[in-house]
This record gives structure tokens, sequence and C-alpha cells, in this order.
């Protein structure tokens, strides 16, 4: 018998903007094969993370997906949906909210984030008290002038890679200190799931090391400086195979009467970045083209290219949204288009 370490993670009840919580389970298994099927229900006090009052604190944590720990020895990373007592799904639980269980829909999720100092408490990169050289040269850079933080991020991406996750690249963003992860999967849950445990790993990397993440999509505020998203790319079997540019068209008008309903799940914060500026559109307004990175939702070139069979990129999540709630949002959009 082998003792393994569970790394069960769930998302909290804070709102709008969600939390990763997670402990550790240690079990004895004779010959465990990694397999959610082989998991079992926990539980947790609620009442500490803003899910359940103190009489009545018990909330459940039901496995849905498993990667090995990069990090641990018998180490397992578990993701796992929030369940009430009776075992219907908890308020906060987005997931169980996705409807998607053939998975004929596909995600790729582009991740911005800053990497901040502890100490300054701004981007590295950012002197104290001041700014570093203006916008312009971060992007894709290479060389200590420009580029901060590269020895973290590599060690991420080398981590989410031996997890098993369908990691597909990274870059330096637009701003000092900014960076971009992106992961693709077949199946919406699938997609959130990987960004989630991508995100637990990166938030992990950084602990005594003097940094954390920042996930606010403008933390420097009112100024000249990129904010940060999540840019949601999707396809279902339709946009994957229609070869019709009406087709592309219905389906990016559909997002225009529910603007707001997307605009209300895409993240807090999201109107200090949405300002029309930036590689954005405003958060008021509706707009989709063709390799237009300044509209709501871009047509990529690509799938143009290929004769209108391929994706769409929805530019307004923030960094900070739930991919759950994300993809559960577009897929009720575009799944009724037939």
């Amino acid at each position: 018998m082998a003792k393994i370490k569970l790394e069960y993670i769930w998302l909290d009840g804070y709102y709008p903007t969600q939390n990763m919580r997670s402990k550790t389970k240690v079990e004895e298994h004779e010959n465990f094969q990694g397999t959610v099927e082989e998991l079992g229900l926990w539980s947790f006090d609620g009442s500490s993370t803003q899910q359940a009052s103190g009489g009545s604190s018990d909330c459940i944590l039901k496995p849905v997906a498993i990667y090995p720990d990069p990090q641990r020895i018998n180490g397992w990373l578990v993701m796992t949906e929030v369940m009430n007592a009776d075992g219907t799904p908890h308020e906060s639980n987005a997931r169980a909210t996705i409807e998607d269980d053939d998975n004929d829909f596909w995600f790729g999720f582009e991740q911005e984030y800053f990497i901040m100092s502890t100490e300054t408490e701004l981007p590295l990169g950012f002197p104290r008290g001041g700014y570093p050289a203006p916008q312009g040269m971060y992007y894709c850079s290479v060389g200590g002038l420009h580029t901060h933080g590269r020895d973290l991020v590599e060690e991420h991406a080398d981590l989410c890679i031996d997890a098993g996750l369908n990691f597909e690249g990274i870059n330096q963003e637009v701003a000092s200190g900014q960076w971009e992860f992106q992961l693709f999967a077949k199946g919406a849950k699938k997609a959130g799931d990987e960004i989630w445990v991508a995100r637990y790993l990166l938030d992990r990397l950084t602990e005594g090391r003097g940094m954390y993440i920042e996930y606010h999509p403008k933390p420097l505020g009112d100024t000249d400086w990129n904010g940060s998203g999540m840019h949601a790319n999707f396809s279902n079997t339709i946009l994957r195979t229609c070869g019709s540019k009406e087709k592309y068209a219905e389906i990016c008008e559909a997002f225009r009467p529910v603007t707001k309903e997307h605009i209300e799940v895409y993240g807090e914060f999201n109107e200090q970045r949405l300002t029309g500026k930036h590689e954005t559109a405003a958060i008021t307004d509706f707009s989709w083209g063709v390799s237009d990175r300044g509209a709501s939702i871009r047509i990529p070139i690509i799938a143009v290219e290929k004769g209108y069979k391929g994706w769409l990129e929805d530019r307004r999540p923030s960094s900070n949204a739930d991919p759950y709630k994300v993809a559960a949002r577009i897929i009720k959009t575009v799944k009724p288009i037939k």
C-alpha cells in the first residue's frame, strides 16, 4: 500500500470574484491509477468560505478532474465542484451550469496576468514611485532590459505540461511584468478545469518568492498601460464546418442583444479595462469584425482563409473572469443557432 497526497481544489463563495481554496487528503492505495472514479467525496467548512452558515457548515467536494502534481511525490491535483449536503450543486458552482455534455464546444483561453512584487506591490520592472519605459518594447521581448519574470513563467509552463494540461504557449504581454499563457480543450468543462488548475499551479509557484499574481483586469488604474484579459476562443460543429460567411455573421449578431448578460459574468472591474482603448471595445458597445482586435468579437483571419471554418474569439472576458461562467454564457448564446 502506498500513501498518496490528493490536493482537493475548489472555488469559494466570494462574489463576484471567487477565490481558489485547497486542502490535502492523504490516502492509502494499493495501485492508484489516477482516475476520478477512484476518488471519494470530501467536505469542508463552508462558513469559512462564504458558502454556508455556522449552524450548518458542511459543504461537499465532488471530484471532477485529476492531474499529476509535478511538485509533490505521489501527489495529485483534484479539481472539484462544490455541492450541497443533499447532493445538489451549490449556488456558487458555475461548472454545473455548463450545457455541454457532448463536448461539442471547444475552448481556447488566453490567460493574461501581471507578476507583482510583494515588496513594492507593483509589476516586475516597475520602480518604486515611478514608471519604466513606455509600452512598446515589452511585448514578446527578450533580454533583461524589457523582460521580467521569465524564470517563473518558464517553470510554470513546465509544471502545466508535466501535469498533463493541454498547455499551448506563453508570451510576455504589452506591459512590463505582464504575461500570458494559453490552454485549449475539447469540452467546455474540461477547458475550465484546466484554466483553474493552471492558475492554481501559478499562484502556488509564487509562494516564498516575494511575488504574487495579479488577475485584476486593470491593476495600474487609469493609466496608459494595458489591462489584462482572458480572451475566449470558441467553436462548435457549426463554426468548425459551416463554410458560411452568413452563418458566422448570424452567430456574431446573436451576441448583440445579450451584451449585458455576457458582461455581467465576464469579470469584476472589467469596465476599467474595456474602454475602447488598448485593443478593447468599449464595455457599452458591441462590435465584431475580421481580424479586428478592437472589436468585441474577432473573426480570426485563419477562419476566413479556410472558407469560414474555424472559431471565434470573444475578447471581452477579463483576466479575473471564471472560465466556467464565460463558457456557460457563450454556449447559452450560440447553442440554439442551427
